[in-house]
């Protein structure tokens, strides 16, 4: 017998803002917060193993030999048996969501649960689990399988150099632009375009207002946050709010004259001088500087006398010795029975000392700066680490951050794409947080003088690094220091010689660190490096010995170590990419490496001397960093206690939950709300405008790395529906119902709800705006990394 309740409104408990609708015997279960998507073979970025985790059995159209077969439903870590959990409650891989609330409500004598979160059970034909993005493009990288289809006799082979290559996002810009002339300028300005009646621009003000100007947004009340935030609107007429800063004024002629406000915020004050809420930017190049980088006519003087020294080091030993001798005959040096005479010695200690010259700025002088447990850092991310986000970073508790991964030689070249990347915002020069009681004492570290922002460059030569260091530290003043990047495993860089195929090559990596604090003034150097290359042979404890206390060659450099402030190591190698999980406990062997460095304890077996004080890191101190897999601040805690690092580096983990960092400050879980995160992407929307601008093209801009980053922020999971806690960087959510509507499309992973959801900020897309997920390009399989 069935039967329908009928309307009756109750005050739902979770939301006491809303009411509940009492739903009939047989609820709609059915209907989709998220659904399924068709997985197609060429969209799936889903290792084989992993989907036989989630699935079972294989299907029959996937042939995987045994031996490449993992274990179904094994438990997450060794905790999960001492918490009392079967395999059937908790399965690897899968982020344990509530099947329902477990709020019962009474009604006419029929028990209802509300609400239900989990739409789909795990492992069902129609779990969401399995359709989850690569989360290689964390770092943009790319793995390109040394087999594939050939394409077929006499067909030209696609040149494909990279996973997100054919990523197109199309454009954003006025249908006719408006002339540079006439940007910034009154209706009846004087000024006269350069280029006169060959301009392809328009200058006929009111007309591009009217026909060629898309309609201003209504979004932030109407009101453009440059010029609520400066006074002033940088792009002029051609803002998309232009008109809250623009007014016709009547001249003493009787014309109407269009001109635009300024010098005054939306409440007549001057701008903000507060850091976190003003525009303000630093490390801005000049365009003179670009150009004479171009035009190679900016002297580094410091970088080429220390390559130069570097050459005559590399010499081959006959090369050395024929010069030892001076043009001289050999008879001269040495003995009939080729013993070297009293007067070769003298000569030759004499020729050496003559050609020797010490580094010229050694490391020990570099300024004192501090890592600790209470500085989390965000880590340098391609695409995703801009300044806008990293502002928003810094605005919930991140204490140290990095720019994007710049690559030495456009740097070197003055390439502006490059010199963008080294942009930071005030907030980012203000100093890290420092417990001066419980932090240990460092040694002539000035705490107001420190900063959080450091610039990471990638580099192929020793020269390269060298002559980079020294372009940057002319003009960039506000750097904390300068990170070395051995650890990116993007396929062009690393057949490049750089990122992560220094590991590979240690000597060229010592040279590198060697020649950077050599010129880098007094702007430290660090070093970010991997496991290793390849899966099973890590090499980073070899590595991190080497740089601490040098090589074989190092008296060769002057003795000592490479002279590296700080290493951070993350817990993967090059092919394992993130099939698996970080491996801690390998980091906690190279922490206890260098912890003994720094305790001055017994030297290793293989030491055969004891380092030179004047060439280790500032302070005879060097801080190591652990990097991988770190989602919440047990995470974070576990790490500092179990491994012994100085602190620990958030990469994926703050892409999908910003606030980690406010959660490691205040030491718990903070279930944000649906309006909470909504206003978080308002906050990163208006920091977006600032750096972008509020044209068309900056629009356009700020929609792309919005999206951006939504295609990670959608895999958070609030804390409030987990069945389980802490929550695990490598679980997928299986398909999943929000605690509302909002919530629901915060947790979608549809690139149109993202398109959405930038639309209640930056209004309607342009026609010519084009979105694609970086997960919807290539994929590659398990066998392709061997």
């Amino acid at each position: 017998m069935t039967r329908d309740v009928q309307c009756i409104n109750i005050l739902n408990p979770l939301e006491p803002h809303q009411l509940l609708e009492a739903p009939s015997l047989a609820p709609n279960v059915d209907k989709e917060a998220h659904p399924q998507k068709d997985i197609l073979a060429g969209d799936s970025t889903v290792t084989k193993a992993e989907k036989i985790e989630r699935h079972g059995e294989p299907d029959d159209d996937l042939h995987e030999s045994p031996a490449k077969r993992i274990k179904v439903n094994s438990l997450d870590g060794p905790g999960a048996e001492a918490d009392g959990l079967t395999r059937s409650e908790r399965r690897k891989g899968v982020a344990p969501i509530k099947a329902e609330s477990g709020l019962r409500l009474s009604i006419l004598k029929f028990q209802l649960t509300a609400p239900r979160f989990l739409v789909y059970p795990p492992g069902t034909d129609r779990d969401r689990g399995a359709a989850v993005q690569d989360d290689d493009a964390a770092e943009g990288a790319a793995h390109e399988p040394s087999h594939g289809d050939s394409g077929g006799r006499g067909k030209r082979k696609e040149k494909s150099r990279g996973q997100n290559t054919a990523r197109s996002f199309g454009f954003s810009r006025d249908e006719v632009g408006l002339c540079a002339s006439r940007m910034t300028r009154p209706e009846f300005s004087p000024n006269q375009c350069q280029f006169g009646e060959k301009c392809k621009f328009e200058h006929d003000l009111r007309k591009y207002l009217g026909q060629w100007k898309r309609a201003d947004l209504a979004t932030f009340d109407g009101i453009c946050p440059i010029w609520k935030a400066r006074g002033r609107c940088s792009v002029g007429w051609k803002c998309r709010f232009v008109g809250s800063h623009m007014e016709e004024r009547r001249l003493e002629d009787g014309r109407e004259e269009l001109v635009l406000k300024e010098d005054s915020g939306i409440d007549g004050s001057s701008a903000v001088e507060d850091p976190t809420t003003s525009i303000g930017t630093v490390n801005e190049i000049s365009t003179q500087a670009k150009i004479d980088l171009m035009k190679r006519k900016f002297a580094t003087p410091k970088a080429d006398e220390y390559s130069k020294w570097l050459g005559t080091l590399s010499q081959k030993p006959e090369e050395q010795r024929d010069q030892r001798t001076n043009g001289a005959p050999l008879e001269a040096v040495e003995t009939a029975s080729g013993a070297p005479t009293e007067e070769g010695q003298r000569q030759a200690r004499e020729d050496e000392r003559a050609r020797y010259t010490s580094p010229p700025f050694l490391p020990s002088e570099k300024r004192k700066i501090y890592f600790g447990p209470e500085t989390p850092l965000l880590a340098p991310l391609t695409t995703q680490g801009n300044l806008p986000f990293r502002r928003l970073c810094v605005n919930l508790g991140a204490q140290l951050t990095y720019s994007e991964m710049a690559m030495s030689m456009p740097l070197i070249q003055g390439q502006k794409s490059e010199w963008a990347l080294m942009r930071a915002h005030e907030s980012e020069t203000t100093p890290p947080a420092f417990d001066g009681q419980s932090a240990p004492t460092v040694i002539g570290y000035d705490h107001s003088r420190d900063l959080k922002f450091g610039a990471q460059i990638s580099a192929t030569k020793p020269w390269q690094g060298c002559k980079a260091a020294e372009i940057l530290t002319q003009l960039c003043p506000h750097l904390r220091l300068i990170d070395v990047n051995c650890g990116c495993p993007i396929d062009l860089v690393f057949r490049a010689g750089a990122g992560s195929a220094l590991l590979d090559a240690q000597g060229k990596l010592d040279k590198m660190v060697r020649s950077m604090n050599a010129v880098s003034g007094e702007i430290p150097i660090t070093v970010k490096i991997r496991m290793g290359t390849k899966d099973n042979k890590p090499t980073a404890l070899k590595l991190v010995e080497r740089l601490i206390y040098g090589g074989h060659d190092a008296d060769i450099y002057g003795g000592g170590g490479s002279g590296a402030a700080a290493i951070t190591l993350h817990g993967r190698s090059r092919q394992q990419r993130y099939t698996k999980s970080a491996d801690w406990g390998y980091i906690a062997d190279c922490a206890a490496l260098i912890n003994r460095f720094n305790e001055r304890g017994d030297e290793l077996s293989d030491t055969v001397h004891e380092p030179d004080p004047r060439t280790q890191a500032a302070g005879n101190k060097v801080y190591f960093i652990g990097n991988g897999d770190c989602y919440s601040h047990v995470d974070y805690q576990q790490h500092l206690e179990e491994a012994k690092v100085d602190s620990v580096m958030v990469a994926r983990g703050a892409l999908i939950k910003p606030w980690i960092f406010e959660e490691i400050e205040k030491g718990q879980y903070l279930d944000k709300s649906a309006t909470e995160r909504l206003a978080l992407v308002e906050q990163f929307v208006r920091f977006g405008l600032e750096c972008w601008g509020s044209d068309e093209m900056g629009v356009g801009t700020t929609r792309r790395f919005l999206l951006e980053w939504l295609s990670f922020a959608y895999r958070y999971v609030p804390v409030g529906i987990m069945e389980h806690l802490p929550p695990n960087l490598q679980d997928r959510p299986p398909a999943w119902r929000g605690r509302n509507d909002l919530e629901t499309l915060l947790g979608s992973d549809n690139y149109k709800d993202w398109v959405k959801i930038s639309e209640m900020f930056l209004g309607p897309a342009h026609k010519d705006f084009r979105f694609e997920p970086k997960h919807k390009s290539n994929s590659y399989e398990i066998e392709a990394e061997g």
